[in-house]
């Protein structure tokens, strides 16, 4: 096992301590009030058995030895899943590093397409469809904007929820200040802070993301919709959203890669909730910090039954295999390492030097991974792996090396 993942990966979770304010302490304590509550079925109920094992000995592990106080050090295996707060560090940094290799030394713009309040529901009950046509529809009205200057490259990332836990369906697109034309050539697009005028953008993403709902209801039905509603009534229901302002947030462009590489770093691998956000999980409550709407970058508690955090929380898991990190245009993966090479060399840049990923998770973890915990020099050795426990054992020794 690397050290990278030895140490970020497999550390012993602070729920084993059955007092942390985590998702699997939540998940303990208010699973079987939401099993009875809402019977979940499939990968919902699934996660509810995996969660909470993540990082104990359930997983099972791998047992090392401090080589100066000879303390023994168990490392438990980590769960892996992506809806899992303490299993992302390893895979953003991955995904992270390989983004690294592709990035242009210029200007990107950041935008973030929402779906009105009234058509969350129904994406909920509609997961897979509808967060495919939310790709679909932000994708068609980029290269419909971008087509006068060539083909655009930009990556999107969907996250489901707000800082409560509500449904709140979104995309975040990250697009470079470029676009190659068919002879190769580069073409520089945006001025400033502009990219493409925003309420244009919105009205061309409202009719594309309304006319390929009709689409999906009328081919495939669509869940959730109230009872006795026919195709002809869902059609004249969504005129109303025809005629609403859909709104397209241009976020400050980024300045350069640096600035990319942070954002991504930040946002692209989150889970709906982050455990460092749980502050309190009791019998009967679960407390998490959100931001404030009234008062800008500060925090407010949120306090709702267990039942609720986890009904909330589970709102957000995915359907099995959707990919929710899409590249398109010059950054699609077929045509991607062509056609970047293309660009740096009209734009007469050279390919980035990038930081290998061990290098970087010893960097971000502070050291190798395998330092004692218990003394200042001592290395951890390996000693053996450690079986899966289904149940209650007795623990694994802790002993000092003897005198020479």
């Amino acid at each position: 096992m690397s050290s990278h993942i030895s140490r970020h990966m497999s550390r012993p979770a602070r729920a084993q301590t059955g007092t942390a304010a985590t998702l699997a302490e939540a998940i303990r304590r208010h699973g079987n009030d939401y099993r009875t509550r809402h019977q979940p079925a499939g990968k919902v109920r699934s996660l509810l058995g995996l969660l909470p094992l993540c990082r104990t000995p359930a997983l099972g592990g791998t047992l090392y030895r401090c080589s100066d106080c000879g303390r023994h050090e168990p490392r438990w295996r980590s769960c892996g899943n992506r809806h899992c707060p303490q299993c992302q560090t390893k895979a953003r940094e991955k995904w992270v590093a390989k983004q690294e290799a592709q990035l242009l030394d210029l200007p990107y713009f950041h935008l973030v397409f929402t779906l009105p309040g009234e058509l969350q529901c129904l994406l909920l009950a509609n997961k897979e469809a509808g967060y495919s046509l939310l790709f679909r529809a932000v994708a068609a009205t980029l290269k419909r904007f971008g087509e006068a200057h060539g083909q655009l490259g930009f990556t999107a990332v969907l996250h489901t929820w707000n800082q409560r836990l509500l449904p709140h369906a979104h995309l975040h697109v990250i697009v470079p200040a470029v676009a190659i034309r068919s002879d190769g050539s580069a073409a520089r697009i945006g001025k400033g802070t502009f990219l493409f005028p925003v309420k244009a953008l919105a009205n061309v993403f409202r009719a594309k993301f309304l006319d390929g709902l009709k689409r999906l209801q009328r081919h495939e039905g669509l869940r959730g919709l109230p009872p006795g509603t026919t195709p002809e009534r869902f059609v004249a229901n969504l005129q109303a959203l025809y005629d609403k302002d859909w709104w397209v947030y241009a976020k400050r462009p980024f300045g350069g890669p640096k600035q990319v590489l942070a954002y991504l770093g930040r946002y692209t691998h989150r889970t709906a909730i982050s455990n460092h956000r749980i502050r309190r999980v009791d019998d009967r409550h679960v407390v998490f910090a959100a931001r404030d709407p009234k008062r800008p970058g500060k925090k407010v508690e949120v306090c709702v039954p267990g039942s609720e955090f986890l009904r909330r929380f589970f709102f957000h898991v995915l359907p099995g295999g959707f990919t929710r990190i899409r590249h398109y245009g010059f950054l699609s993966g077929g045509v991607r390492a062509k056609r970047l090479a293309s660009l740096r060399t009209a734009l007469g840049q050279n390919a980035p030097t990038v930081e290998p990923l061990e290098q970087r998770m010893e960097r971000l973890c502070g050291g190798s991974g395998y330092e004692c915990p218990h003394c200042p020099s001592g290395q951890l050795v390996l000693v053996r792996p450690l079986a899966k426990r289904t149940r209650a054992r007795t623990p694994i020794a802790v002993t000092a090396r003897p005198p020479p």
